[in-house]
């Protein structure tokens, strides 16, 4: 679509598989006064363009015991820590979200962990890169 503009109908598409992925070509088709065919082939130059980068679905961690919801601002000690905590968090299973940010800390990560101790195994790690600040979720409002 670098040719092509995104319109209207492209964003309805957009908003539709945003909503639900699963919903076949026909019913998005039926959603957006398309055929199934028209709606395919307007997915794949979504697809090719790189608006639509991939697909995933919502789940609920808690259903399978992961009950601890955490935010962490990481501090690092040093310049050359960098790589190897990028590494390690690249590896962790726990860390769900790393970004690298500017303002307050390096990196902020969002975890999900099964409980407590797991937690604080993890913190014990992060330390050997630098310090954080721990926030604990209590609910998820969106």
């Amino acid at each position: 679509m670098a040719n092509q503009a995104i319109d209207d109908t492209d964003l309805r598409i957009l908003e539709v598989l945003l909503n639900n992925a699963l919903l076949t070509y026909k019913e998005i088709g039926e959603i957006v006064h398309l055929t199934g065919q028209a709606v395919g082939a307007r997915v794949r130059k979504l697809e090719d363009s790189g608006v639509i980068d991939g697909y995933t679905l919502r789940w609920n961690p808690e259903k399978i015991g992961l009950n601890v919801h955490a935010f962490l601002i990481v501090f690092m000690n040093s310049n050359q820590a960098h790589q190897a905590f990028r590494n390690f968090v690249r590896s962790t299973e726990s860390v769900a979200e790393v970004h690298r940010v500017g303002g307050e800390g390096c990196y902020w990560l969002r975890v999900r962990i099964s409980n407590g101790t797991e937690l604080n195994k993890l913190l014990e790690e992060i330390l050997k890169y630098g310090n954080y600040k721990l926030s604990l979720s209590i609910e998820q409002i969106k």
